[in-house]
């Protein structure tokens, strides 16, 4: 990997004290120039916890998976543009994802590609780790892409890459569920060059915040669809 190439790392954490230690210490530190935990309102120790690690901390208060993130944006823009990321990688603060495998999404963008979605449902899921209304809220969507865009995902999954001056340009929005969907449409809709590898994904460290609840699956799938649908 090119030594010269910046890569810096977004996770939103919500009450992760007891995952997202173990997700700092397995980064690929030659790989990842700093890793930015956006702490959105957690009631526990997850920003204690991060700092211990060595992340850097930034407080998401206004809840939302989406919020979270692009509070993490609006912290690197700060930044004067010699120290702005040529690469910027999303991923979850539970330890579902394998952070070892960073390097995968980040050998496509080396080949000309912008956005790289790591994706569980062509890749080695644990039993369990990704429920039945997952699996079909990402056909469903993947889907509806495919057939309104012409581009074929697989996955929605929060583990990703993507040129840090494309993100920019796409200017994000949600502040929910509907974050990583946007981002995949609106990267078609300006015509970036997007790729999927296969990830692992294992069974996350305490209960999912979608997928752990009636409430949180509905409303995540209700935000995904209705996404697209404004999209349109």
């Amino acid at each position: 990997m090119p030594s010269n190439l910046r890569i810096d790392l977004i996770i939103p954490a919500f009450n992760e004290e007891a995952a997202i230690g173990k997700v700092i210490r397995h980064i690929p530190r030659e790989v990842i120039r700093e890793i930015i935990v956006c702490n959105n309102g957690s009631t526990d120790n997850t920003r204690e916890v991060a700092i211990a690690a060595g992340a850097t901390v930034v407080d998401a208060p206004q809840r939302g998976y989406g919020s979270a993130c692009l509070t993490g944006i609006e912290y690197i823009k700060q930044k004067t543009i010699d120290l702005q990321p040529d690469i910027i990688v999303f991923m979850d603060g539970d330890f579902a994802d394998y952070p070892e495998e960073i390097p995968l999404l980040i050998a496509p963008m080396e080949q000309g590609a912008e956005l790289v979605i790591g994706s569980r449902v062509s890749g080695k899921a644990d039993n369990g780790s990704l429920t039945i209304v997952q699996r079909f809220g990402n056909w469903l969507a993947t889907r509806l892409i495919k057939i309104i865009w012409g581009h074929t995902f697989t996955d929605l999954g929060p583990f990703r890459a993507i040129s840090w001056k494309k993100l920019l340009q796409l200017d994000m929005k949600d502040t929910s569920y509907g974050w990583t969907v946007e981002m995949q449409i609106k990267a078609l809709q300006h015509k970036l060059v997007c790729d999927e590898v296969p990830v692992s994904y294992r069974q996350r460290i305490g209960v999912s915040k979608v997928s752990g609840t009636i409430k949180g699956s509905v409303m995540a799938g209700y935000m995904i669809i209705w996404t697209i649908i404004k999209s349109m």
